[in-house]
């Protein structure tokens, strides 16, 4: 059974970790990523967070499945879009992007669905 809260959690001390190590090189890292999830660009916050989770599934991401659909909830998506990105990135990545959705994106789903309401 995948434990979704489990792998981001993983992730996020993971990444506090590498920080200890070298601290500018990881935030370096984190301000680059964040800056395109963030203001008010050509596109907004949600839809960048449900690309992001169609890149996660289509890369085969655990990590990165679990921590943008987190992000989608938290910007203000649905599950029903959350998964229209997902099915999206399963027709381009066949049945290795279908594997990972059903475990992993189907978990992720359950565990963050209500942690933003």
């Amino acid at each position: 059974m995948i434990n979704a809260r489990e792998i981001l959690n993983d992730f996020m001390n993971g990444v506090g970790k590498m920080s200890e190590m070298d601290g500018p090189f990881i935030n370096n890292f984190m301000a680059f990523d964040g800056s395109a999830g963030t203001g008010n660009g050509a596109i907004t916050d949600k839809q960048k967070e449900l690309i992001a989770v169609g890149i996660g599934i289509s890369r085969l991401c655990q990590y990165c499945i679990c921590v943008h659909v987190r992000g989608a909830y938290q910007a203000g998506a649905t599950r029903e879009e959350i998964m229209a990105a997902a099915e999206v990135a399963m027709t381009f990545g066949g049945g290795p992007t279908l594997a990972y959705s059903a475990a992993v994106l189907t978990a992720a789903l359950d565990e963050f669905e209500h942690d933003f309401e």
